[in-house]
């Protein structure tokens, strides 16, 4: 049984893959950088083994094991802070020399379309990644897609936002910009099928859909699907700035990602052409059946990963170990207990807020908070959540992160990532009949402090209605 390494595997495509190769019969070895963030589903974790590591520092990758057969590199920074493209060629120099180390035959590399000579500075980092990883000494394919259509995707939820939200929109020019959209089901297949075929060794290959069509016709087109009358207008005067805070406050993109995007998309992203898919001997689908899919898996809670979960406003080494001991000293606490009926009804209610289904109480304060934190460059409420019923470590919860959810134990605890002067958990446990909700709030400095006296009036009315909705439903 080959082994494969899959960097990434808490990423939107990474996720998706996994349980992909091990039906093909892969045992997989996943690279991530905290293990605390990412569990493999329990049917096929016999076969999945993981490893910690950071790619920027080479020594943590020594313990990637050293019969790999394959391995995919799905690493990208797209919404990390400037300096971003050198933080990403480091990382693919250290991951391709590791490999170098070790006895892999094939490693596939999953990038962007780059056939203008004016690339993003998005899309010129991927090329640099690429370029890198195919100095190694094993056999390499690099994959080149454009916009992925799936649920939880970050292209897929911008077209989303902007159609569900906007009758009329008065829209940047680049929405006349060409790209060929691919479904992310497509993208599984290309990926996975690709491992070890001969024919692809040291290649490159563009992969997309069968269409090729302007952001506006996707728009139109997914207004179409869903039944809805849209207005378009395109204006020549709306500067990449302006493009980004527009895409910004209306959609649950953040603002470095849209800055990112709105770079990228005034660059076309066209398939040279699909020879890759004659040597798979594959088929992909169109825009309109691929938009049909994502609201079928939405609309069925099948929205496996997201472009959210990897999606942090404070430091981007950001570790769930390091904030599952909520600290004591120098902290500010409201601490409240609320007498439960049926235990199971009130986990239910537990693991399902946030999202659609809202804080359950004073929910003009949370949406308000949530603006307020849009407003200063923060996530806001707009990540929801992934799964409307389920929720494990890692995943994200408006403008918070679980850090812990224990069901039996009765136990949720979150990490605040709005903008914030110091930090703060939000505790859920269930004991002895009753419901303890605490807050904490760890300031930095005076501007801490004086932040915790002004929101504080509004913890009784908020904080108390909600544990009493919580343990009773009221």
């Amino acid at each position: 049984m080959k082994k494969i390494l899959l960097t990434g595997a808490t990423g939107y495509i990474g996720k998706r893959l996994l349980p992909v190769l091990v039906s093909q019969g892969y045992t997989v070895t996943c690279l991530v950088r905290d293990k605390n963030r990412f569990t493999p589903p329990s049917s096929i974790s016999r076969l999945v083994q993981v490893v910690e590591g950071d790619l920027l520092n080479p020594e943590t990758l020594l313990d990637i094991p050293e019969d790999i057969d394959g391995a995919y590199y799905l690493v990208h920074s797209m919404s990390a802070s400037t300096g971003y493209a050198d933080m990403e060629k480091q990382a693919a120099i250290n991951f391709r020399d590791a490999m170098d180390a070790r006895s892999v035959k094939h490693l596939i590399y999953l990038g962007g379309i780059v056939n203008e000579e004016n690339l993003s500075d998005h899309l010129a980092s991927r090329l640099t990644v690429e370029n890198e990883l195919a100095k190694g000494s094993y056999n390499f394919t690099a994959l080149r897609a454009g916009i992925i259509i799936g649920s939880g995707s970050a292209s897929y939820e911008i077209i989303r936002d902007l159609v569900e939200k906007l009758p009329v929109m008065v829209a940047p020019r680049w929405l006349n910009t060409k790209c060929q959209p691919l479904a992310v089901s497509d993208v599984l297949q290309f990926l996975s099928l690709t491992m070890f075929k001969k024919e692809t060794y040291n290649k490159n290959f563009d992969i997309g859909g069968p269409e090729i069509l302007t952001y506006r016709e996707m728009l139109l087109g997914y207004a179409g699907v869903r039944k809805v009358k849209r207005y378009i207008y395109t204006v020549p005067l709306m500067t990449p700035r302006l493009s980004s805070y527009w895409l910004y406050f209306i959609t649950s993109t953040s603002y470095k990602l849209a800055i990112s995007l709105v770079d990228s998309m005034k660059v076309e992203v066209v398939c040279r052409d699909n020879s890759l898919a004659e040597i798979l001997n594959l088929s992909t689908i169109g825009y309109t059946e691929s938009v049909q899919q994502t609201l079928t898996d939405i609309e069925d809670n099948h929205v496996v990963s997201s472009w959210k979960d990897a999606m942090i406003s404070s430091n981007p080494g950001f570790r769930l170990s390091d904030f599952i001991n909520v600290p004591v000293n120098g902290c500010f606490t409201d601490k409240r207990s609320y007498p439960i009926d049926e235990k199971e009804q009130v986990i239910d209610r537990l693991w399902s807020i946030g999202g659609e289904t809202g804080w359950y109480y004073a929910t003009f304060l949370w949406n308000l908070r949530g603006f307020m934190d849009k407003l200063s460059g923060g996530v806001g409420l707009r990540r929801g959540r992934t799964d409307r019923y389920n929720i494990g470590a890692g995943d994200t919860l408006d403008f918070w992160r679980v850090i812990y959810a224990d069901r039996d134990e009765g136990r949720l605890l979150l990490f605040a990532e709005m903008k914030l002067p110091g930090e703060a958990w939000l505790e859920f446990r269930i004991d002895d009949s009753n419901l303890y909700q605490t807050a904490t709030f760890r300031p930095k400095g005076l501007a801490g402090r004086l932040y915790w006296y002004s929101v504080y009036p509004f913890h009784g009315l908020i904080f108390g209605g909600m544990i009493k909705k919580i343990a009773r439903g009221l």
